[in-house]
């Protein structure tokens, strides 16, 4: 088993000190030796070391709670989940401690630069008919973006393209011919010198749409570190926020039926301790 290791795991892995430390085991709690016969088809369990995360800096502003649901208001450069190099600063981490909360799980997704309104389950029993109201959509969602303003763009228009994000790759593309998969309805809001506040209405939640699509448009969101051009940021800079803010959600309430929206505290531009 201990070759076995070896072999499937990163070279970074310190496969034989946490064989000696009975860091590895089975699912009934046995620690793992290294010569144990290799056995086909068994799970191995272990924590991995994590790096020390510096502190996002910012604020989760919970807008909503109640026995279902919690809304928060997320910072930029805040992970929803934990993965990768985020574990304890994500939100559901941080929220599962502060709010006694053992079970919250998130609805939808956000990236980790965005930032606005994340709506999360309080237990497992609820995941069910919020994620698919989510994945049907039923649900309202209003951005805001602070981009460059064009005089010549003619507003609003709505955005139709197939979008495809490739694993291992940085940048979304969009690939022509097959039928559309990403919807966006783009408008001007509100005019700032040489930049424009955008209110994006998404009909569809592909990787990247919003920021694809006000590209595609000749106007790229301020401060994305992706579009146009990939640009070296390190993992924990935090200086140059993207300004894109999930603004609002509404729906009907797929439990008891009420109406309800919710609104982000946040307005743009967005500092760097937003």
């Amino acid at each position: 088993m201990g070759a076995w290791l070896r072999d499937k795991l990163p070279d970074g892995v310190a496969v034989g000190e946490m064989l000696a430390a009975g860091r590895f085991v089975l699912a009934d709690g046995r620690p793992l030796a290294d010569g144990d016969p290799y056995a086909p088809h068994t799970f191995v369990w272990f924590h991995r070391d994590l790096r020390d995360e510096p502190p996002v800096p910012g604020t989760i502003h919970v807008v909503h709670r109640d026995e279902r649901l919690v809304v928060v208001d997320k910072p930029p450069f805040l992970s929803s989940i934990p993965r990768g190099r985020h574990v304890r600063e994500s939100v559901v981490v941080r929220m599962r401690e502060e709010l006694g909360l053992p079970e919250l799980s998130p609805l939808h997704r956000l990236d980790r630069v965005t930032s606005g309104l994340l709506m999360l389950a309080t237990e497992r029993r609820w995941r069910g008919p919020y994620q698919s109201m989510f994945q049907d959509g039923r649900v309202g969602k209003t951005y805001r973006a602070l981009a460059p303003y064009r005089d010549e763009l003619v507003l609003p228009t709505t955005v139709r393209d197939h979008l495809v994000k490739r694993r291992g790759t940085w940048q979304a593309e969009v690939v022509p011919g097959p039928p559309p998969n990403a919807e966006t309805l783009v408008e001007l809001e509100e005019r700032r010198g040489d930049l424009a506040v955008y209110r994006l209405s998404p009909r569809t939640g592909r990787t990247h749409q919003l920021r694809m699509h006000l590209w595609g448009l000749g106007v790229p969101i301020v401060g994305d570190p992706l579009y146009p051009q990939v640009r070296d940021v390190e993992v924990d800079d935090f200086t140059e926020p993207l300004q894109l803010l999930a603004a609002s959600l509404a729906f009907t309430d797929p439990v008891d039926g009420t109406v309800r929206r919710f609104e982000s505290v946040r307005s743009l531009p967005l500092g760097a301790q937003a």
